[in-house]
């Protein structure tokens, strides 16, 4: 029977091993994070997902040939532009920047995704290590701050069993309601969370002296920064207590502790500060550099590799890209119709250019607007390398069979070259070599060129010579702070919910706008709307219509709309983050109303 191992190249942390038998595929039992089991996206959503087949000018379905030709010709401009999105995560997605530098052109700096998140944890750590999921095996308490492992990496649930679990989130999860506390917060509290758990920490000998005495002398100025926010009413923001904070203290006291972060608590404006000040206080606890311990969120997948398709570009921003710049933008393998903020902001940006050009697996929002649509093929149908940013092993992706339509980017960026008078490229099995032969090869698989088997356990920095940096200021401009930080009288008032925070997660039966689509929002059954009564939802940046859901895993004062959902990011700010030039899709609050029949 013949047998090829390959890689997920599903843009999630988990890059499962995946076992092709006679064209089936099956999960790698022997691959650390596959656990026998391959999740519905890759063995149902992805293969029922009709394909582009043909290759379109102007409506028209032509030859691949021509496609091509016609690419050639819509980027012999002065200004191009390429856009790339993530869709499936391979390595080779980025040798299409080799074209660009080549052509002269533009490419986009920045991330939708977690570019804040690591711009915090790079302040503090210098470095962001990936947290090994044997490390999370070896814990006694796991704290779940903001991540939905259900949906977001499943693959984590067989290292979480028989541990203590503490769950901070503004919805009661899947693995909220298992949890052994839950901390229900508001949305964008997180950073306020993190620093008061600090200060309780300090103020009742929780921390860990001779940690911070070694790895974070600067502590004590760390402890004068948190008493400049005024408990009672942080707490009330917050929505905790003292009581419900002590207890997970004392929960985590004394015990090999894992704080497992997800993409929602930094998605905004300050992301970097929150993440920044979880680390910190992790830190105070003593829980870096120890077995069983540490913070994971999502690691830098590239640290200590060389990158061959890193390259020197004219760059724009890629969360408020300025298409209209541009006569021609390249948009590779993403949907920025749907998936950027502030979709009416991209629509007409899009609309301004002179060609769009969409290279990808699917049809959606974009490649409807594209004036040339050329088909991809996919990590079944190609030879690739996938890197993960949540373990550290590095695989290589195998093609399990031929298809007869669509072109890897390798040899859509070698063909163009070529078209361009450029000299060919190196051979693909080159390429892939060069990362492979960085990592250390371990069985069947390859370990990351960054990985510690107990990150930072020399301490902080690249060498583990450096010491662990606090935040030590703080500033937002989209909420009042100074009720934290100024002495008020009392209000008793009650608080009117006049509108609410969006948290826009992922779909366990999408990855993004791939795949199954959602119309639905979600909603405390308290806000009075009834299930399947479609409601208008509308921000200052705009407006759609969804159907109610209702659920009591809700606050009343905020909404889910899944990333997945047609129209959520009609709502959506394109603002970047104060640091890692990252996408704030949650900085909004939104307004509900129901459609008159």
């Amino acid at each position: 029977m013949s047998e090829i191992k390959t890689t997920c190249g599903l843009d999630c942390p988990d890059a499962c091993g995946i076992v092709v038998k006679e064209g089936k595929i099956e999960a790698d039992t022997s691959h650390p994070t596959s656990n026998g089991a391959l999740c519905a996206l890759l063995n149902k959503y992805m293969l029922e997902e009709p394909r582009i087949k043909k290759a379109r000018i102007n409506g028209e379905e032509v030859s691949l040939k021509e496609a091509l030709e016609a690419t050639k010709e819509a980027l012999n401009t002065h200004a191009k532009l390429l856009w790339r999105g993530s869709g499936n995560f391979g390595v080779m997605q980025e040798i299409t920047n080799l074209l660009f530098e080549k052509i002269d052109g533009t490419t986009t700096k920045g991330t939708l995704c977690d570019g804040s998140g690591d711009a915090g944890i790079v302040e503090g750590r210098e470095v962001n290590r990936i947290l090994p999921p044997e490390q999370i095996g070896k814990a006694e308490v796991v704290v779940v701050w903001g991540k939905n492992i259900t949906v977001t990496a499943s693959h984590l649930m067989p290292y979480l069993k028989e541990k203590k679990i503490i769950v901070i989130d503004p919805v009661k999860t899947t693995i909220a309601k298992k949890a052994n506390l839950h901390l229900q917060i508001a949305p964008r509290s997180d950073f306020f969370m993190a620093v008061m758990f600090a200060r309780f920490a300090l103020m009742g000998d929780f921390e860990d002296k001779e940690f911070i005495e070694e790895h974070a002398p600067d502590h004590e100025d760390y402890y004068e920064f948190t008493q400049e926010f005024r408990i009672r009413p942080i707490l009330e923001y917050i929505g905790t207590d003292l009581q419900e904070m002590g207890h997970v203290l004392e929960m985590i006291k004394g015990k090999k502790t894992v704080f497992l972060v997800g993409n929602g608590v930094q998605k905004y404006s300050i992301g970097h500060l929150t993440l920044q000040a979880i680390d910190s206080l992790a830190v105070l606890l003593g829980k870096f550099g120890k077995e069983g311990c540490g913070v994971g969120f999502l690691g830098n997948s590239k640290l200590n590799f060389k990158n061959p398709f890193a390259v020197k570009t004219q760059k724009v921003h890629k969360v408020n890209t300025p298409f209209s710049n541009f006569e021609t933008v390249l948009i590779q393998g993403g949907n920025p119709v749907a998936s950027m903020p502030d979709s009416n902001r991209v629509i007409e940006e899009l609309k301004k250019t002179k060609t769009i050009i969409y290279y990808g697996l699917y049809e959606n929002e974009t490649s409807a607007m594209a004036d040339i649509v050329i088909p991809a093929k996919n990590f079944f149908e190609k030879e690739d390398v996938r890197l993960s940013y949540g373990h550290q092993y590095v695989n290589p992706m195998k093609k399990v069979h031929e298809c007869d339509y669509g072109i890897s980017e390798y040899d859509f960026t070698n063909t163009l070259l070529q078209k361009f008078g450029f000299d060919i490229l190196e051979t693909e099995e080159d390429y892939l070599n060069l990362w492979l032969d960085q990592c250390t090869q371990e069985s069947d698989y390859h370990l990351h060129p960054a990985h510690q088997e107990v990150p930072y356990h020399n301490g902080f920095g690249e060498d583990g010579e450096e010491e662990f940096v606090f935040p030590d200021e703080f500033g937002d401009d989209f909420i009042k702070t100074k009720q934290f930080t100024r002495a008020r009288r009392k209000s008793k008032k009650e608080k009117v919910i006049e509108d609410y925070w969006l948290l826009s997660p992922k779909a366990n039966k999408a990855l993004n706008t791939q795949f199954k689509r959602d119309n639905r929002v979600i909603l405390h059954p308290n806000l009075g709307f009834e299930d399947g009564q479609e409601v208008r939802v509308f921000s200052e940046h705009g407006e759609h219509n969804f159907v109610v859901k209702n659920s009591e895993d809700m606050r009343e004062d905020t909404v889910v709309i899944t990333a997945n959902s047609v129209g959520v990011n009609f709502l959506t700010p394109s603002i970047v983050s104060d640091e890692g030039d990252s996408a704030c899709y949650q900085e909004v609050k939104v307004k509900v109303e129901a459609l008159k029949n």
